[in-house]
């Protein structure tokens, strides 16, 4: 297929997606029940499986193999970085049938933001191979830093963006139903973009893990843009169905930390020797497997 062409019918399948859920499923904001959220999350996971066996026919064996690699190292990241959206829905009181609204918005924003990451990254390893060595440090230093890490805590009033924003635009003391502006006279913000503002810059930093760690697989751009959209694309479904599960998983950090660590070490010895996808996608799935039976199997006790 030619390549242009491919990439023309995976956007238009993006946006039909997101008008199908915001415009035709989620119409009307209201509490997504876990069978919902359980179902659709089936459905992003099934749809992702679907478009690496495309990629097999069209492609071959190795797009398909660095499809899924990037596609379960973003997801899982992404599973992880969930627990961070629950802490800032939390601590601005965001009303739970508004939740989706803010996770809808929040990645449109991010799939612009990540397909720029993608692009620069890309261009910038092929220009200048030594990066590569610069994104592998990073990895490695987040995955150490992740095996450490007792607790998340968040602190929006420390927010740069948010301080500025704050500067030029008042915001309403209380929630106004779905809207992010009101007028009162003048321009007014609602705490309901606040929210949706904190989570786009949150995912800012995600993407600084997330995206080395698939250019360490490939830098195909566009199997690390697709496996990075299938996996967003699924973020909000993923959201409602592991919300109230989120805290069993309480090994779940050390296998990321420890598939950052290994990612980072691939793109630091590439130059040496290139780790094969399929060894590579069995290590960084077998580390997850392993990391939730050991939360299944020893729950934290409340």
């Amino acid at each position: 297929m030619n390549q242009t062409l491919a990439w023309i019918l995976f956007n238009v399948f993006v946006a039909a997606m997101l008008v199908l859920d915001l415009g035709v499923i989620n119409r009307h904001a209201k509490r997504s029940s876990l069978r919902h959220a359980l179902a659709w999350s089936g459905i992003w996971i099934a749809l992702a499986a679907a478009f690496a066996a495309i990629l097999y026919f069209a492609q071959g064996r190795t797009p398909a193999l660095e499809f899924s690699t990037g596609y379960v190292i973003e997801l899982s990241l992404s599973a992880d970085n969930l627990f961070i959206f629950l802490l800032i829905f939390r601590y601005f009181r965001l009303p739970e049938h508004e939740q989706h609204r803010v996770l809808f918005w929040g990645i449109i924003g991010a799939i612009i933001m990540r397909a720029v990451f993608i692009f620069a990254g890309v261009g910038l390893i092929r220009r200048f191979h030594w990066i590569i060595y610069g994104f592998g440090l990073l990895l490695l230093y987040s995955g150490i830093r992740l095996l450490f890490q007792r607790g998340a805590e968040i602190h929006p009033e420390k927010n740069p963006l948010l301080r500025l924003f704050r500067r030029w635009i008042p915001v309403t003391k209380d929630y106004e139903g779905a809207k992010f502006f009101v007028r009162r006279p003048g321009l007014y913000a609602t705490p309901l973009f606040i929210v949706l503002l904190v989570v786009e810059t949150t995912d800012v930093l995600f993407a600084v893990d997330s995206i080395p760690a698939i250019l360490a697989i490939t830098l195909d751009a566009f199997i690390v843009y697709t496996s990075n959209v299938f996996a967003i694309l699924g973020l909000r479904s993923m959201y409602f169905a592991l919300a109230g599960m989120m805290e069993m998983f309480r090994y779940l950090h050390y296998g990321l930390s420890i598939v950052l660590i290994f990612v980072g070490s691939k793109m630091l010895i590439s130059r040496y020797y290139e780790i094969p996808t399929e060894l590579a996608l069995a290590t960084v799935a077998g580390i997850l497997l392993l990391s939730v039976a050991a939360s299944l199997l020893k729950p934290k006790h409340v």
